[in-house]
C-alpha cells in the first residue's frame, strides 16, 4: 500500500455531555489489477487486511472495482462501431473476468470479512452464468457482512450513456441498507444518485453510512454526494476509482495520444468523506492511491435530524405515498 492516514470527524456544536458513537471507516482508493479478477481479489484482500490493521470496521471499494471500470468507452475512438473487432476482444476479456454472484471470488471476500470481522462494500462487474439474464453483464454493488455473508446485492438500475454498450438494466433488489452491529450501511452507483425515487428508497431504509461509488468523483459528483448527505442526514463515503492510462487495453490504445490528452490517470479518484451537515470530514483526494481512514461520530446524525428528515414528517406522508415494487409485493 502506498499511503494512508486517519482523520477524526469534528463537530463544533457538540458539548462535553453529548454521546460519542465512533465508527471507523476506510476508502480503498487503489487501482485494481485491470481485467484480472484473480489478481484483483488478492489485491483487495491485502487492502482489506491493511484497513483492519488501521482499526476500520468498514472498507469500501469503487464502482466495478473488480476487475475494473470500462473507461475505454469514453476515451478510445471507434469503440461503438458495429462489429468493431478490437472492442469485441476487450468486451470478451471483461466478461471472462467478471464475477458470478455467488462465486469463488465473492466467497473469498466473504471469508476475509468473516476472518477479519470487517464489513466490505465492493463494486463488481457481474456475469450471469446460466438461466435468466445469461449473456448480460451488470454493474453491481455488493455488501458483505462481518459474519462472512453476502448481505446485499444491488444492480445499477440504468447504465449511464456509453455504459449501455456494456451493462444491462438492473432491478430494485438491494435498494435498502444493511444493519450491522454499529450502523446501517447502504449505497448507490454513480448516476443513480440523480434518480430521486432511488434516493427516497434508500432514505426510507434509515442509512447511517451511505456509500456513493463513482468512476472519478469530480466537481459535479462531489456536489451530488454532498446533497445526498444533507438530504439523507447521513455520512457519505464518496468513492472514486484510480485507473492509470497504461491500463487501457492494448487493442484500443492510440499511440500515446490518449495519455497525452488525459495524463497519467484516466480515473483520478477524488474520494471524500462527507458529514450529514454537508461538510467534508475528509477533503477530496485526487491523483494518488491512498487508504483513507476516518472516525465518524454517528451522534451527528441525530443532531441534524432536528432540522430536516426526508423520510419522517418532512416527507408529508399524508400528502405523498411512496413504495417500491418489492414493498408492494411483500404487502400483498
Amino acid at each position: 500500500m502506498t499511503k494512508s492516514r486517519t482523520l477524526k470527524a469534528k463537530s463544533g456544536s457538540q458539548s462535553d455531555r453529548t454521546e460519542t458513537r465512533d465508527f471507523r471507516v476506510a476508502i480503498a482508493q487503489f487501482a485494481p489489477v485491470y481485467l484480472d479478477k484473480a489478481a484483483s481479489v488478492l489485491r483487495a484482500i491485502q487492502i482489506i487486511q491493511d484497513a483492519k490493521k488501521r482499526g476500520a470496521e468498514l472498507v469500501v471499494f469503487g464502482e466495478t472495482w473488480l476487475p475494473g471500470y470500462p473507461a475505454w468507452l469514453d476515451v478510445c475512438p471507434n469503440v461503438a462501431l458495429w462489429e468493431h473487432p478490437a472492442t469485441k476482444q476487450v468486451f470478451a476479456r471483461l466478461r471472462q473476468n467478471s464475477v458470478t454472484v455467488p462465486g469463488p471470488e465473492i466467497a473469498a471476500l466473504c471469508e476475509a470479512a468473516g476472518d477479519l470481522k470487517i464489513e466490505i462494500v465492493m463494486g463488481v462487474n457481474e456475469r450471469v452464468e446460466a438461466g435468466p439474464g445469461n449473456g448480460t453483464l451488470y454493474n453491481s454493488l455488493l455488501t458483505i457482512s462481518s459474519e462472512a455473508k453476502l448481505a446485499n446485492h444491488h444492480r445499477k438500475l440504468v447504465p449511464t450513456y456509453t455504459e449501455r454498450l456494456v451493462w444491462g438494466h438492473g432491478d430494485g433488489r438491494g435498494l435498502s441498507a444493511v444493519k450491522t452491529k454499529s450502523a446501517r450501511i447502504g449505497g448507490l452507483i454513480c448516476w443513480e444518485h440523480w434518480m430521486s425515487l432511488a434516493r427516497m428508497a434508500m432514505h426510507n431504509s434509515g442509512e447511517h453510512i451511505h456509500v456513493a461509488v463513482w468512476p472519478t468523483v469530480h466537481d459535479l459528483h462531489q456536489l451530488c454526494s454532498r446533497h445526498y448527505a444533507f438530504e439523507g442526514r447521513c455520512f457519505v463515503l464518496a468513492v472514486g476509482l484510480m485507473m492509470p492510462a497504461r491500463d487501457l487495453p492494448t487493442e484500443l490504445k492510440n499511440d500515446g495520444e490518449i495519455q497525452r490528452q488525459t495524463g497519467d490517470w484516466l480515473e483520478r479518484g477524488g474520494s471524500a468523506i462527507i458529514g450529514p451537515d454537508t461538510r467534508y470530514v475528509v477533503e477530496p483526494v485526487f491523483d494518488r492511491e491512498e487508504l483513507i481512514v476516518a472516525d465518524l461520530n454517528l451522534n451527528e446524525i441525530d443532531q441534524e435530524f432536528m432540522t430536516f428528515d426526508a423520510s419522517g414528517h418532512y416527507s408529508r406522508p399524508d400528502v405523498f405515498t411512496f413504495e417500491t415494487k418489492s414493498e408492494q409485493a411483500a404487502r400483498t
